[in-house]
């Protein structure tokens, strides 16, 4: 059966709630304010009282669209109560640009408020949650429910108290990066009055696909106590510049690998002056090397970040906004600050790491919005179980997508989609000039500031003024030149006259990566029933059919020795061989995020057993599971099976002053004849003897218990940053590894077990260690402060 028909039966379904909603309008307009209001308290009583929401959803939507009429001036339409049905169904209502996914959104989120527990709605900035939040709230406050904001202006400034204050709200309205953090965040709290969030319950998140599908690559990552700095950075990066292209150094074609010749390592060895570049010795600096290889010829400035302000931030891939706090791992950021020469920063390590996928996936219920779902459906309903429903626009889209017109080489279609540019401009009709990269955006702004044309220029650089050049967009005679970041966000509404011109033009400069973002672009014209038109220029040397086209055709431009003649190429194969990259690309995608799917969780795993432990022992419990006596004789065994023969006395000399005392007086003779047995309860005595004295200095149970809680917290956090740290850093260099034929997956599984295995034998060493070690001294006021080792 066809998407059409799958779709056609969803709906034909929805269709008969939509009958039932329907149905309680006119009840719902005979009400007073009052008698509307209250009807909030009445669904949750009947909730509690044992019916489900799917029962009270008819009269639920039906009293916030009538409440929606009078706080707002806006009554959703029947496509926006499909919508909402789909949203509390748990799927994704993917919806064309203007129709009003924001007034959809209040329809589930106040019905699944009436729960009590948690509700939340994730936007991709700050912006836009702190603008849908302000809209929508008074709506809430109507009908008695409390909303908050989770991404407010001085979001830096929110202690645990007012984040406690945000979360306790009814329904809050946040940014998925701002959400993560705070799972983060609350998870390295030292005690339970510092954490804030209630347990998930129900999610919807906005532009689901950029979430969930964009941004799955990049994991969240809480960063900190840095590592030693490198002195090599500048060095490596200093020898890079001094190679030769194509006898040094080999990069692929498609720009994503590149290592020395054996020219290169030669020059590598004279100029550190080695006798073996690759020797095991040498392997930071060899590190050093790739990563400043790397940042030469694998990441662009202003395609894959920009430089502002003496510092380097990284371009979302797909859209080209801004990752702001954003860094790249294992040392490639500091390579391309080298490289830039720019500050270094410091390589920090990994205290704390979650991806979108694992975040979302601990709410009870998830649900989705978008324009562009459709290409991703299989994905979708594979991976997270939501299908995608194609709501019907209320006006029909008469938006006109005009074939794609073809040129053999770069500089033919640049001149082509110029010419078009100055053609419609005379007739006043307004353009959104779409670009691939911040670079091209600044190439086409040149070219139309040569031929005087007026404009504004939307890239990573002025994202500030986003919303107010979006504004101007559809006005008449406006030009725009963007980035795929234009694709989301705010509506570009026309302006008098425009539609009498044919609406807005969306000239695309290039096909993207992936073909939602074109979507994306295209839906940007023809909203709500408007005119509109959209056409792509595209070429042989573009990035998509360079690095991702048949092979046959993508040095096609390059063999053709006949003089360029500016005519576009009429067979109407190249358009499939367009479409076949882009396939590809997508293809490509998601094999990515899968496999970082299926990496993840072995950390999710373990990340959710480390939190239960640490939740339990915040709790006040946690305890009645731990023999600490046992704990450290389980210790002491396994470091005296360690010990070879030679060095012993050392080796347990160096072992008592790093875990059991600083002051124990040590008869080195005596260790030295005494067997395992013996020296385990030599040990034993030390270690118990420490133990009693921290009792007997802290005396009241109570407080006690709480020391011994905290020693344990101490030991699991310490050990599971450096776990963390470990893995992410693992991630990395197991990613290489397939050029060696070696499946990363099954790396990286056996790594974590192993690497875990490891980490739970630490968290006992530790333990005995802040038990032994830490001291118990008396503060001003006579209560016992512990100092940890």
């Amino acid at each position: 059966m066809s998407v059409f028909d799958l779709d056609r039966g969803r709906l034909r379904r929805l269709n008969k709630i939509l009958k039932a909603v329907n149905q309680e309008a006119d009840d719902m307009a005979g009400l007073s304010d009052g008698q509307l209001r209250h009807k909030t308290d009445e669904f949750k009583a009947r909730y509690q009282g044992g019916e489900s929401l799917d029962e009270l959803l008819p009269e639920a939507f039906a009293a916030v669209r009538e409440a929606a009429k009078r706080v707002l001036g806006m009554y959703p339409y029947d496509v926006q109560v499909l919508g909402g049905i789909v949203l509390h169904e748990g799927h994704i209502a993917e919806m064309k640009t203007g129709e009003g996914k924001t007034l959809t959104a209040t329809l589930p989120l106040y019905l699944n408020a009436l729960t009590g527990k948690s509700v939340i709605l994730v936007t991709v900035n700050d912006y836009l949650s702190c603008r849908d939040a302000e809209e929508m709230g008074p709506l809430y406050e109507f009908m008695g429910l409390s909303i908050a904001m989770g991404a407010p202006e001085n979001a830096d400034d929110l202690t645990p108290e007012d984040k406690q204050a945000i979360y306790a709200s009814d329904i809050v309205y946040t940014t998925h990066s701002s959400l993560g953090f705070d799972y983060l965040g609350e998870n390295l709290a030292d005690s339970q009055d510092k954490q804030y969030l209630r347990d998930f319950y129900y999610v919807i998140i906005d532009e689901v696909d950029a979430v969930l599908l964009d941004g799955a690559t990049s994991p969240l990552v809480i960063s900190g106590s840095p590592r030693v700095q490198s002195n090599l950075y500048q060095l490596a990066d200093a020898f890079i510049v001094s190679l030769e292209e194509g006898k040094d150094y080999f990069v692929t074609d498609e720009k994503d690998a590149v290592w020395l010749t054996q020219a290169g390592i030669k020059q590598a060895e004279d100029y550190f002056r080695l006798e073996c570049f690759y020797h095991k010795d040498n392997r930071e600096l060899v590190r050093q090397v790739t990563l400043a290889l790397k940042a030469h010829f694998l990441f662009e400035n202003e395609k894959d970040y920009v430089v502002q302000d003496d510092e380097v931030i990284l371009l979302d891939s797909q859209d080209g906004r801004k990752l702001m706090g954003t860094r790249l791992q294992a040392g490639q950021h500091q390579a391309i600050e080298a490289k830039e020469h720019v500050s270094l920063t410091a390589d920090n390590r990994s205290m704390a790491s979650i991806t979108y996928q694992n975040l979302f996936k601990l709410f009870d219920r998830m649900a989705g919005m978008t324009g562009t779902g459709k290409p991703a459906e299989e994905e979708f309903i594979s991976t997270y179980n939501m299908e995608v429903v194609s709501i019907p626009t209320n006006k029909p889209v008469i938006r006109q997508d005009l074939p794609d017109t073809i040129f053999r080489s770069f500089p033919e279609k640049v001149q082509a989609a110029i010419a078009y540019i100055k053609e419609l401009h005379e007739t006043g009709q307004p353009l959104l000039i779409a670009t691939g990269s911040v670079q091209l955006s600044a190439l086409y702004s040149a070219i139309l500031l040569k031929e005087g044309i007026l404009h504004n220029v939307l890239n990573a650089y002025n994202a500030v003024k986003e919303a107010e050049m979006v504004k101007e967009a559809g006005q008449l005679g406006a030009v725009t030149v963007a980035t795929a970041m234009a694709g989301r966000g705010t509506d570009i509404k026309l302006g008098p006259g425009v539609a009498e011109l044919g609406g807005l033009a969306v000239i695309g400069t290039e096909r993207m990566t992936s073909e939602r973002v074109d979507l994306q672009l295209r839906g940007r014209a023809g909203r709500q029933g408007d005119p509109g038109m959209s056409k792509f220029f595209v070429s042989l040397e573009d990035e998509l059919i360079h690095k991702w086209g048949p092979e046959h055709i993508r040095y096609y431009s390059d063999q053709d020795k006949r003089r360029l003649d500016g005519k576009p190429l009429s067979n109407f194969r190249y358009q499939k061989y367009f479409d076949q990259a882009q396939e590809a690309s997508d293809s490509s995608s998601e094999s990515a995020r899968q496999q970082i799917l299926q990496m993840d969780e072995d950390m999710r795993i373990q990340r959710e057993l480390i939190y239960r432990d640490r939740n339990a022992l915040l709790s006040g419990g946690g305890l009645e599971a731990v023999d600490i006596p046992k704990l450290a004789r389980k210790v002491f065994k396994d470091f005296i099976n360690q010990l070879d023969e030679e060095g012993r006395v050392f080796a347990v000399e160096r072992f008592i002053y790093d875990y059991l005392s600083y002051q124990v007086s040590i008869d080195r003779s005596a260790i030295e004849g005494m067997t395992d047995r013996q020296l385990l309860d030599y040990l034993m005595a030390i270690f118990e003897d420490q133990y009693a004295a921290k009792k007997n200095t802290i005396q009241n149970s109570a407080i006690f218990e709480d020391f011994i809680r905290k020693c344990l917290l101490k030991a699991i956090d310490s050990t599971w940053i450096e776990q963390v740290d470990y893995l992410t850093q693992f991630k990395q260099v197991v990613m290489s590894r397939r050029s060696a034929q070696r499946n990363p997956i099954f790396e990286y599984q056996r790594e974590a077990y192993w690497s875990y295995q490891e980490m739970k034998r630490r968290i006992n060493y530790e333990i005995v260690r802040y038990l032994a070690l830490s001291q118990v001294v008396q503060s001003e006021t006579g209560q016992p402060v512990v100092q940890f080792a």
